[in-house]
């Protein structure tokens, strides 16, 4: 009974420093998974700026009824840059130019959206439990729209 005690409260000390452990400005590196599941974003870190891009995409293809580019590859033609239309997806920058400002959140950074071609401001949040608060919005963050990204399951494989 006293083993299965200290068990508990071992597990109870690990859950409870998990967290505090992501804080700290790297806290944001590594592999996300957007909202809806269809992307992977890692991010990564110059000097004290960080950057993300898209890592892998449940439909890398344009589906079969697409009627200008069917089963190739999924490009940026949102793009308002026409130079820029052509470029992938898959690796495409996606959030830039994020600086920890202390307390689990980074901010000063932009969030692109493919499907739009639009640029946003953005600031991110690591959260108590793990996930990642992305909130993407026009002028203050009052006006906007919040995501939660999450870290992949380990030992989990993207399938294509």
């Amino acid at each position: 009974m006293r083993t299965i005690r200290l068990v508990f409260a071992l597990v109870l000390l690990v859950a409870g420093i998990a967290p505090a452990l992501a804080d700290g400005a790297d806290g944001v590196l590594g592999v996300w998974v957007t909202a809806d599941g269809k992307a992977r974003i890692e991010v990564t870190k110059q000097d004290d700026v960080y950057n993300g891009s898209i890592v892998w995409l449940k439909e890398p293809l344009y589906p079969a009824d697409d009627k200008t580019a069917p089963g190739q590859h999924k490009v940026d033609r949102k793009n308002p840059d026409q130079a820029l239309r052509s470029r992938p997806i898959l690796g495409l920058p996606l959030i830039q130019g994020f600086k920890y400002g202390g307390d689990n959140v980074w901010s000063d950074g932009t969030i692109y959206d493919p499907d739009s071609g639009k640029l946003y401001s953005c600031k991110l949040k690591l959260m108590m439990d793990g996930s990642l608060r992305v909130r993407g919005y026009v002028g203050i963050s009052l006006f906007g729209r919040t995501e939660i990204w999450t870290r992949p399951v380990p030992g989990s494989a993207p399938q294509q």
